[in-house]
C-alpha cells in the first residue's frame, strides 16, 4: 500500500487502503485504521473517495459471515479491480482530458467505480457460493435446494420430510437411529421401535424419541424443537448448559443454544401443521433476524442486515415461503421503520434506518 501518492487517485488509493483494512493481520488492521483516518482528512476528495468505497463495502458486510469469516475473496476482487484501473492512469498528469491518448480524471474515476462494481460482484458470487453450498450440504444423505420440499420414507417407516435448503445425514445400524440435521429444517413422523431409539442430532441438541411427530429446524447459532404429538427429551450438546436437558410435550416448542436450553413455549400445533402443508412461515413476535434467517433459505441470492440493527424488531406476519419476493413486501408493508432494498436481483438488504 503507497499512502504517500497525494497525486495519485484518490479513489485508487481508497481502494488499497480497504484492501489493508480488512488484512489478515489484526496489528495490521489497526495501524491501517489510524493510518486510513489521517489519509481521510488530509483531502476532502480523500474523504469522498472513501465514503463511497465504504459504503459499498457495507452492503456486503454480511457475506464474510456466511463465507467463514474469510474476506479474502472480496479483498482479492477490490485488488484485481483496482489493479486494473491504476494501469491506465499510472502516468498521473491527472488533467481533466488535455494529454493525448490519456483519459481524463473523471473518466478513470468512473472506470475504477466499474472495476470496483465488477469486482464486488465477483466477491459477492464466491462468498453466497460457500453460504449456499457448503461441503456438508453437498455431501449430505438428503438434501434439497433453494425452493425445493421432499418427503422420503426411510428404511424403518419414519417419514421425513426437508423443506428448501435443507440437508441431513443417516445414521443408523442395529442399536440406533441417529438423523444428523446438517442444515434447514425438517418435519418427522417417528415409526415406533423400542428397540433403537431414534435421535436428531444438531450441534446445539440431541433430541430422543421412540414414537412422535415433530419439527426440528437449526441455524449455525440455535436449534428450535417443536412438538406435534405425543413428546421427546431434548439433550443441549455444551458441558456449559444450564439445564442440560428437559422433556418438550406436543404444542411446546424450545430453542436450544451453546448456552443450554431456552424456555419452554406453547404453541398452536394445528397451525404449525398447516404452514408446512401450506409452505408458510407463521411469524408471532419473533425476532426479524430470525424471519430473514429462514427466508434466505428459501431465496435465490441472498438477504442481508445488520442483526444488532434490527434484534428489537418483532414481526407478527403470515409470509409465503414460496414466493419470498411477496414475502419482502409484506414485511415492508408490516414494518413502516424497515427498508427493504433490492440492490441486485440476487442480493436484498433489509435495515432500520431510523434505528441508526
Amino acid at each position: 500500500m503507497n499512502a504517500r501518492r497525494d497525486d495519485g487517485d484518490p479513489v485508487a488509493q481508497a481502494a488499497d487502503w480497504v484492501a489493508r483494512l480488512t488484512a489478515d493481520d489484526p496489528q495490521e488492521r489497526a495501524t491501517a485504521q489510524i493510518e486510513f483516518a489521517r489519509w481521510k482528512a488530509a483531502d476532502p476528495r480523500h474523504a469522498r473517495a472513501a465514503a463511497r468505497v465504504e459504503s459499498l463495502l457495507d452492503r456486503l458486510q454480511g457475506l464474510r459471515q456466511h463465507a467463514g469469516g474469510d474476506v479474502r475473496p472480496a479483498r482479492a476482487a477490490l485488488r484485481a479491480a483496482f489493479d486494473e484501473g491504476r494501469h491506465d492512469g499510472q502516468d498521473d498528469g491527472l488533467h481533466d482530458g488535455v494529454r493525448k491518448g490519456k483519459p481524463s480524471r473523471r473518466r478513470r474515476t468512473a472506470r475504477h467505480l466499474g472495476a470496483l462494481a465488477a469486482g464486488l460482484v465477483t466477491a459477492a458470487v464466491l462468498a453466497l457460493s460457500l453460504h449456499a453450498w457448503p461441503p456438508a450440504y453437498l455431501l449430505a444423505d438428503l438434501r434439497t435446494g433453494t425452493g425445493q420440499w421432499q418427503t422420503h420414507m426411510l428404511p424403518d417407516g419414519t417419514r421425513l420430510t426437508l423443506n428448501s435448503g435443507s440437508a441431513v445425514d443417516l445414521h443408523y445400524d442395529q442399536g440406533r437411529r441417529l438423523i444428523e440435521l446438517i442444515r434447514g429444517e425438517v418435519l418427522i413422523d417417528v415409526a415406533r421401535d423400542p428397540a433403537r431409539p431414534f435421535v436428531v442430532r444438531t450441534t446445539q441438541a440431541d433430541i430422543e424419541a421412540l414414537g412422535t411427530r415433530l419439527s426440528v429446524e437449526r441455524d449455525d447459532e440455535r436449534t428450535v424443537l417443536t412438538m406435534l404429538e405425543s413428546r421427546v427429551r431434548a439433550r443441549a450438546a455444551s458441558a456449559r448448559s444450564e439445564p442440560r436437558q428437559a422433556v418438550v410435550s406436543a404444542g411446546e416448542r424450545v430453542a436450544v443454544t451453546a448456552a443450554g436450553l431456552g424456555p419452554i413455549e406453547r404453541v398452536d400445533a394445528d397451525s404449525i401443521e398447516q404452514a408446512w402443508q401450506r409452505h408458510q412461515l407463521i411469524a408471532r413476535g419473533q425476532p426479524l433476524p430470525e424471519l430473514l434467517d429462514a427466508l434466505n433459505r428459501h431465496r435465490p441470492g441472498w438477504i442481508g442486515y445488520d442483526r444488532g440493527q434490527i434484534a428489537d424488531v418483532r414481526v407478527f406476519a403470515v409470509l409465503p415461503l414460496d414466493d419470498t419476493e411477496q414475502a419482502l413486501q409484506l414485511l415492508a408493508n408490516a414494518l413502516p421503520a424497515v427498508r427493504v432494498r433490492q440492490l441486485t436481483p440476487y442480493l436484498v438488504w433489509v435495515d432500520a434506518p431510523a434505528a441508526q
